[in-house]
């Protein structure tokens, strides 16, 4: 073979090899875009529980609560840190199985009524995180905007990562939404103002468009 068709089929094999190269970086670069997207809330399989406690005198006799708060719609961009969600208040339900249906029935009602959620005016609770610090292996310290009846305030939570979901508890006060915690029996049993919110959250698979 000719020094000439040597030297082409030299070129041939290195224009291939730059080619399957650039194809490889572009593919790359486009899975680490993906990633860096935002990703829905898998609100199907995404929790939020509210933990509501008593206290007085004669707490004994009353109970503690626990109320299911469903995830509506949220997104989590890993690449800004950045989270939002929204739960229709007016959703949200009490699922305390040592209840009797008709005592549960009572406390649902009184927990979206006026006392309380007041749903018919603010139907809406959102949070949109303003930071997020990484602790550790897995671990984050998350600050953000409340939104809930009427009031928006900065609350922190720490949250973990465990098999892609994001984990973790709060805790908040009720007078600081504006919320009066019930009292009843003269006062002798009432709902403790602080709650503890627990939360799982699983990221969709699905990549949605940016807003």
């Amino acid at each position: 073979m000719s020094a000439y068709g040597i030297t082409s089929m030299c070129w041939t094999r290195r224009l291939r090899e730059y080619a399957f190269c650039r194809l490889l970086f572009l593919i790359l670069l486009v899975c680490a875009a993906a990633a860096q997207e935002p990703r829905s809330i898998d609100t199907a399989n995404s929790r939020l529980v509210v933990h509501v406690f008593k206290s007085g005198i004669f707490s004994g006799f009353a109970d503690n609560h626990q109320v299911n708060a469903a995830i509506s719609e949220g997104s989590i961009d890993e690449g800004s840190s950045r989270v939002k969600f929204s739960v229709e208040a007016g959703q949200m339900r009490v699922v305390d199985p040592q209840l009797q249906p008709d005592k549960r029935r009572q406390v649902q009602d009184r927990m979206v009524g006026p006392e309380v959620l007041d749903v018919s005016r603010f139907p809406r609770i959102a949070f949109e995180s303003t930071n997020v610090e990484k602790l550790g292996r897995g671990k984050f310290h998350v600050t953000g905007r409340l939104s809930l009846h009427g009031v928006t305030r900065q609350i922190a939570l720490d949250v973990r990562s465990e098999n892609g979901r994001f984990l973790g508890t709060c805790l908040l006060k009720q007078r600081d939404f504006g919320i009066t915690p019930i009292t009843i029996a003269g006062g002798t049993v009432k709902v403790r103002d602080e709650l503890e919110i627990e939360f799982d959250i699983l990221p969709s698979a699905a990549v949605p468009g940016k807003d």
